[in-house]
């Protein structure tokens, strides 16, 4: 039987950051005065899940193979859907579990699909949270692809290991440096 430790602690960790996001348009509620605690609650279950999936998952070797590479991608977009329909589910907007699920997976996958309508009557604190899915869609494939997936010894860097040459070495530097320089432009 497979070792998921590595993957379910990486899944807390996306969680816990979820959960922090979250915040954001908890703020924004108490600026536009929306009598709704939809994002303390959705934080507060998110971060708590998170946090316990990475206390309940340490280990030292931080290792994943393929089979759990393929996993840990799957589970991360369901987790982070199901995790970010939450606001959705419980705000005043009346959505059925599937049409929040929609929501949310079209937001991190940057779809851009929606199923709200009258958008301008939209709490100010959902419009953000769109927004930040949609954000977190966009940067997070490109954090993820070129710093944290190697870190785990799987992603593109790999391919570089594998060649006999010396590339490594210098190509490991330029791609955090591409990874800060696209950071920097998105934000």
């Amino acid at each position: 039987m497979n070792n998921n430790k590595t993957v379910f602690f990486a899944i807390g960790v996306l969680l816990i950051i979820l959960g922090a996001f979250m915040l954001i348009p908890f703020f924004i509620q108490f600026i536009y005065d929306e009598k709704n605690s939809a994002f303390l609650s959705s934080a507060s279950v998110t971060a708590f899940i998170g946090i316990l999936l990475v206390l309940t998952n340490l280990e030292e070797n931080r290792k994943l193979n393929l089979q759990q590479a393929f996993l840990l991608t799957t589970l991360s977009w369901l987790s982070i859907a199901i995790f970010g329909s939450l606001p959705f589910l419980l705000s005043n907007l009346n959505l059925s579990i599937v049409d929040a699920f929609f929501e949310s997976m079209s937001g991190i996958t940057t779809t851009g699909s929606t199923i709200i309508t009258n958008l301008d009557n939209t709490p100010k604190s959902i419009l953000i949270w769109r927004a930040i899915l949609q954000w977190l869609g966009g940067i997070g494939i490109i954090v993820m692809a070129i710093t944290i997936l190697p870190l785990l010894n799987i992603g593109g860097m790999q391919l570089f290991r594998m060649e006999s040459s010396d590339t490594t070495e210098k190509i490991l530097p330029r791609t955090r440096e591409v990874t800060l320089i696209i950071s920097i432009i998105y934000l």
